[in-house]
Parts: structure tokens; C-alpha cells; sequence
């Protein structure tokens, strides 16, 4: 049986392998997540708190991928369904459905849904692909995992300052 282990302990553990990616050491650097059918990496300096899914309150007038504001430990966030923002089919809100608190490190209260995570990922097991040139700024980049999977790379400071994506009104 899988040890279980706490929300903080867990955070602890990612706080040490941010250190590490700061002081350039070998390892992982890269988080994964899964949004809708798509495998995404960040960087994990840009990846910010996972939390487990809390209750959403629902804001009127606003797109149908503005899932609502969450409150996480007294401080409000604006949560956006990745999967829908990208064009995708609504998250499904299970057990495995996170929030991935994305702004602070850079100002902004801003989380998003996304249907799981995919762990730490060691940047070396990635191979660049062509980027894509359809692509908004903040997700241009593809890379291919060893055993052949695209994965594209968001970039957290090019989503933050998308207008597309700061614009949350109907």
C-alpha cells in the first residue's frame, strides 16, 4: 500500500526541489499537470501551491472557463478551468481534480483547475519539438517525453499577462 503522505509534507518536499532548481542542481524541474486531453510542464519555480479542490463560488457575467473564486487559507483566487480556457471539455471535479494557485509569484491571485497532477518531471527526459506557431505565447513550446507523448510547456508570466486570459467578463 502507497505511503499517504500529508499536504504539508508534500509541500515541504516541493519547497526543497524548488530550492534545488534555484540553485541549478540536477533533477526535476518541471511539474506536470494534465488539462483536458493535454499533458502541460511548467517550470516549477513558476508553478505555485497545489491544493485540493475547495468549494467554488460561481461569479455571474463572467466566461464559462471563469469557474469561480476560491477561498484558500482567508486570501480569495480566481479560478480558471484550464481545459475550457484552452477550447477543451469542462474539468470534471474528482479526486484527482487540483488547483494550482499559478499568480502569487507573480502578483496575481489566480489559480487553475486542472483535472490531475502528473508529478515531477525531470527536464533531461525531454526532447524539443518544433514550437507552435498557432499557439498563444504562453504555450508555443512542445517537447516529447521519452516514450513519444507531446507535452506542451506553459509559460506562467506570458498566461498572466494574456488579455484573453485576464479578461474573466461574458
Amino acid at each position: 500500500m502507497a505511503r499517504k503522505t500529508s499536504l504539508r509534507e508534500f509541500q515541504e518536499y516541493l519547497a526543497g526541489r524548488l530550492t534545488s532548481a534555484a540553485r541549478g542542481k540536477r533533477g526535476a524541474s518541471l511539474l506536470g499537470i494534465r488539462a483536458g486531453n493535454e499533458d502541460w510542464l511548467l517550470d516549477l519555480a513558476d508553478s505555485g501551491e497545489i491544493v485540493q479542490m475547495p468549494k467554488l463560488t460561481p461569479v455571474p457575467l463572467t466566461r464559462r472557463a471563469f469557474t469561480g473564486i476560491a477561498n484558500i487559507r482567508g486570501n480569495l483566487y480566481s479560478v480558471t478551468d484550464f481545459s475550457l480556457f484552452r477550447g477543451g471539455d469542462p474539468t470534471p471535479q474528482n479526486a484527482n481534480t487540483r488547483l494550482l494557485l499559478v499568480g502569487v509569484k507573480h502578483g496575481s491571485n489566480a489559480a487553475l483547475l486542472v483535472a490531475r497532477m502528473l508529478g515531477l518531471k525531470n527536464a533531461e527526459d525531454f526532447t524539443a519539438e518544433e514550437p507552435d506557431p498557432s499557439a498563444p505565447a504562453w504555450g508555443t513550446q512542445k517537447y516529447r517525453d521519452n516514450n513519444g507523448n507531446v507535452w506542451r510547456k506553459l509559460s506562467v508570466r506570458d498566461l498572466l499577462g494574456d488579455e484573453d486570459f485576464m479578461n474573466v467578463g461574458a
